[in-house]
């Protein structure tokens, strides 16, 4: 059996420097690995709906978004397939399956499921299927055989949903299904990078993010205003280090060769951070060197993103190009699972015969 990945977005909005570093960049990394045999990028776009239905036009708009975003880091179509997930019904019987498989008790200990409730204020009314969307997740999984999902911390107990469906599925009917590992980010500072006001987590809602489309400008003026050590406010002053949102950022994206470029009264970054400890370092220098930084990382991407936004219709065909592959693949999972219960009726040709057998001695 192949290694396979299968990995994916909701498009919800832009997607931010933390989708770059905790999944975008390291996809990128692992296309051009040579290691896996196929690879699937969905924009998830079925999920998203689950709490956003009365708004189905932020979905709409936002596809072509997140396909920019995805084509703009490097992904290539012609080595990872690019699809959206309503464009593979397969999926949606996949899922209606599943469910026959899993617990509401189970669901609702979920711990991501939990906090993504308390986060949409959907404790009084869960919609159904925001409630049952780590089944579908495993649908999503499955469906293409993924052995690796590439994936942040905050998806580590959907993996585990998905792995305990796949046992529970090849133990009722036969070993069928593949059962996946998560790949984690290498660097710990990628595993959930903060907004710029230091948050736990970067949101649209909190306008804390700093979007791969922004402009070197907003980059700039929101790297200016990104939050430090409320302590350090003398440059005299020691620094800390930890919860330190700019020292953060650059744990994720510094390179030993940016100091020979834009700082180069410093070695390495640990210089930096000692010299920040003991005093004498002020914010604004460590700023416009994050800044340098962050340039560098996204110049390339902006650049590649004005290439494609010159035709949004080769975009649109590249994602149904990408569908049409998707669908393929999953619809021979899905033959494979309807064998695997034994309700492929038509196609069981010893179930006919005894079936007439049975019949026809009467």
């Amino acid at each position: 059996m192949g290694k396979v990945i299968l990995t994916g977005d909701r498009p919800t909005g832009k997607l931010h420097l933390g989708h770059y570093v905790g999944s975008l960049r390291r996809r990128v990394e692992l296309q051009n690995s040579g290691e896996y045999d196929k690879i699937f990028i969905m924009i998830a776009d079925t999920q998203a709906l689950t709490d956003n239905a009365d708004n189905p036009e932020k979905i709409r708009q936002n596809i072509l978004e997140v396909a920019l975003d995805y084509l703009s880091c490097g992904l290539d179509p012609a080595k990872s397939t690019l699809f959206i997930q309503s464009q593979v019904p397969e999926l949606t019987e996949l899922t209606m399956y599943y469910m026959n498989l899993v617990t509401v008790s189970r669901l609702q200990r979920n711990p991501t499921v939990k906090s993504e409730i308390q986060m949409r204020n959907f404790e009084t009314s869960i919609p159904v299927g925001f409630f049952t969307y780590p089944i579908s997740q495993a649908s999503d999984i499955t469906a293409f055989r993924a052995t690796t999902v590439p994936a942040g911390e905050d998806q580590m107990p959907m993996v585990e949903q998905t792995r305990e469906i796949v046992h529970k599925f090849n133990s009722v009917y036969g070993e069928t299904l593949v059962t996946p590992q998560i790949l984690l980010p290498e660097n710990q500072a990628c595993l959930r990078l903060p907004g710029t006001d230091g948050k736990a987590k970067m949101s649209k809602s909190l306008g804390n993010c700093i979007y791969l489309s922004d402009s070197a400008e907003d980059v700039r003026k929101k790297v200016m205003s990104m939050y430090t050590d409320p302590e350090h406010i003398r440059v005299q002053d020691p620094g800390k280090i930890e919860g330190n949102t700019v020292f953060t950022y650059l744990d994720a994206f510094c390179r030993p060769e940016y100091f020979a470029e834009f700082w180069p009264d410093y070695a390495n970054l640990d210089e930096v951070k000692e010299h920040y400890q003991r005093g004498g370092l002020g914010d604004v220098k460590v700023k416009k060197f994050l800044n340098n930084v962050l340039q560098a990382e996204l110049e390339p991407i902006r650049a590649r993103r004005k290439e494609y936004e010159k035709d949004i219709p080769a975009v649109y065909e590249i994602l149904k190009n990408g569908s049409a592959v998707a669908q393929a693949e999953a619809a021979q999972t899905l033959h494979d699972v309807r064998a695997a219960m034994k309700i492929n009726y038509f196609e069981d040709a010893e179930l006919i015969a005894s079936q007439a057998s049975k019949y026809g001695d009467k």
